[in-house]
């Protein structure tokens, strides 16, 4: 597989329509999300000292951040509506190959800066809420 470009990593905004419309958060200049998979602790007296993990227990979560330059866009008043009232909403986070993870998140977290010389930024991070579908690249 060749390296793929960073500038292809997108995170696209639900309109909340039926059928929904995804705009991209365009000015973002980067973009990032991890995955977490909280284990379950099943370590016994039997377990020689060493910890033991339940398979398929726990509490899957993913995180979204991004930054970049703040232009007003559509999609940045939606997010900033999404901010105020605390609502979930649906996000879809692309790949440079293709693979999407879509699903509901919770802006945690809202940011904007700028210097004296320098473009206004804004800064965010999502909570999932609920599954986050995974569909593979083509």
């Amino acid at each position: 597989m060749s390296a793929q470009k960073g500038s292809l990593f997108l995170l696209k905004i639900g309109d909340g329509g039926n059928p929904e419309a995804f705009t991209t958060l365009g000015r973002l200049r980067a973009t990032r999300f991890a995955i977490d998979n909280a284990p379950v602790d099943v370590t016994t007296k039997d377990s020689a000292g060493m910890r033991e993990l339940l398979a398929g227990a726990g509490i899957q979560s993913m995180t979204v951040s991004g930054s970049g330059l703040f232009t007003d866009s559509i999609a940045e008043e939606t997010l900033r509506a999404n901010t105020s009232s605390g609502a979930i909403a649906n996000y879809r986070i692309i790949a440079g190959n293709g693979d999407q993870w879509a699903g509901a998140f919770l802006i945690t977290a809202y940011g904007r800066g700028g210097d004296y010389n320098s473009e206004e930024t804004f800064s965010l991070t999502l909570e999932s809420s609920g599954a986050v579908a995974f569909t593979p690249g083509a």
